[in-house]
């Protein structure tokens, strides 16, 4: 269900819904709107706050009746904490809470815009509780006999109005909405979303969104040379694919190229998986969902750059065709890796994505890939690494991991690890070592993206989460897709 949002100025109380969410702060401080409301209501919200052990801390949220003079049939008082300590990412966090809270209603009213808007721009405010909300609402029920889907329908945020408070709260939407379908395509379950069923996802979903696509496969693949994107798809039986997105408005300037690893299962390979590290594995295409959701939220953003993504997809599977250990993988650019590691696939793919996107020289490239458990072990299971080669336009993605909430925590690419690569019989090796495999992988793609400003996102920790948490939901999370959004909107040629 698509959630409707609409701004109004109204006063709180007379705002129509089945629930009224007001704020209370720090020592169950109840914020002007909830006091005043409490007034009409005779001091019950003080009262119910109170009998509850309410702090107003953030997360906490507290359903009181409601009564003669109040529109809404319930009232919902949330904590924010501290409003002149709050963060647009904190906001995102009440959203959710907001969200959870409201399972049951149909429509609300959220009027918090007296203590969230102390420290913070009122259109920032708005838009990050529209991402909180809709994120914080996603259901991920397609298997699901028994479940009780969420209610809601409409919010209406009281408070702010205006066009550039519109604009905020429409591309808020547009990114969530994004996001949600990223969410979608990973927790899909591999069997249901082959290479070809990627395909076909992604050209339902950039329909009339003003993106060209190419879908290659076979003698396409050959001819093109994608060597890596051959091979490693070569042990299923549901053959490789390989996207070209483009988005090209007519007085772009500057041109972006995104890239995701899209591998739809990981077996492992003849490098096999244990069951315990297998079992996720239908997550192992989140970059590529994050790229493809992305390309979906240009043309209703009104990006002015060229954003051309590339999206290689396969299946690493075992089987009388399945590429073996010892093998050597020569690219379109000549360079041959032998490969020492089947389960390090996800560069093998990745090198033929980057050959081709340095090949159009575009003014710079990034690509996200859930690439290595060695960047999970170094920074943990929410926190992406990133690498590069171009400080100004490592910078400029640090910005918008900032802006969007995604955290985001710079690792090293030391020249004198390179030679942990080296391979006896070819130009390098797929895998370093037993250390370093966060930074020998980026090394690795380092190798294919010649002088084009890069950078590498490695995912492979937030890309999914395991209990359910703020706007996050267990599961897959579409890590990425909001950054990338505030990357193109944003971008400038680095220097």
């Amino acid at each position: 269900m698509v959630l409707k949002f609409a701004l109004s100025t109204s006063a709180p109380a007379k705002v129509r819904g089945d629930l009224l969410v007001v704020a209370a702060t720090n020592g169950a401080k109840l914020s002007a709107t909830a006091g005043s409301i409490d007034g009409v209501l005779g001091g019950l919200i003080a009262r119910t706050v109170q009998s509850h052990s309410s702090t107003g801390k953030l997360g906490e949220a507290v359903l009181v009746a409601s009564g003669a003079g109040v529109a809404a049939k319930a009232v919902l008082v949330v904590g924010v904490g501290s409003p002149s300590e709050l963060t647009l990412d904190a906001v995102r966090r009440i959203g959710a809470t907001i969200a959870k809270r409201s399972r049951k209603s149909k429509a609300i009213v959220v009027a918090l815009g007296d203590v969230t808007t102390i420290s913070l721009d009122a259109n920032d405010v708005v838009a990050a509780l529209a991402e909180g909300i809709v994120l914080g609402n996603y259901q991920y029920l397609k298997f699901k006999s028994d479940a009780t889907r969420s209610a809601l329908v409409s919010v209406t945020l009281v408070g702010v109005a205006g066009a550039r408070a519109q604009t905020a709260l429409d591309g808020a939407i547009v990114a969530a909405n994004a996001t949600l379908w990223a969410r979608d395509m990973i927790n899909e379950p591999s069997a249901g979303k082959g290479p070809a069923d990627m395909v076909a996802a992604t050209t339902k979903l950039l329909r009339n969104k003003s993106v060209k696509v190419q879908a290659w496969q076979g003698p396409e693949l050959v001819r093109r040379k994608l060597n890596g994107t051959i091979i490693v798809g070569q042990g299923s039986r549901r053959t490789p694919r390989f996207m070209r997105l483009e988005y090209a408005p007519r007085d772009a300037r500057t041109t972006v190229a995104l890239i995701g690893k899209g591998v739809v299962f990981d077996s492992g390979g003849y490098s096999l998986k244990p069951s315990s590290g297998m079992e996720q594995m239908k997550t192992d295409m989140g970059g590529a969902a994050a790229v493809i959701a992305t390309m979906s939220t240009l043309a209703d953003l009104g990006v002015r750059s060229r954003v051309v993504a590339y999206v290689p997809l396969v299946e690493n599977m075992i089987g009388g065709n399945a590429y073996r250990l010892g093998d050597v993988i020569t690219y379109r650019n000549n360079k041959t890796v032998e490969v020492m590691n089947t389960d390090a696939e996800g560069r093998l793919i990745l090198a033929d994505a980057l050959i081709l996107a340095a090949e159009e020289a575009p003014d710079a490239m990034i690509n996200l890939a859930t690439l290595t458990g060695a960047c999970v072990v170094a920074l943990g299971p929410k926190i992406a690494g990133i690498m590069g080669n171009n400080d100004a336009w490592i910078s400029q993605v640090k910005a918008a991991s900032e802006r969007s909430g995604e955290p985001l925590w710079q690792l090293p690419l030391p020249g004198e690890y390179r030679k942990m690569l080296d391979s006896e019989i070819a130009d390098m090796k797929n895998v370093g070592g037993s250390y370093g495999g966060a930074v020998t992988a980026g090394l690795f793609l380092q190798e294919f993206v010649g002088k084009v400003p890069w950078a590498h996102l490695d995912i492979a920790g937030p890309a999914r989460t395991e209990a359910d948490d703020g706007y996050l939901v267990r599961g897959g999370t579409g890590f990425g897709v909001r950054t990338l959004i505030e990357l193109v909107q944003a971008f400038r040629k680095p220097r």
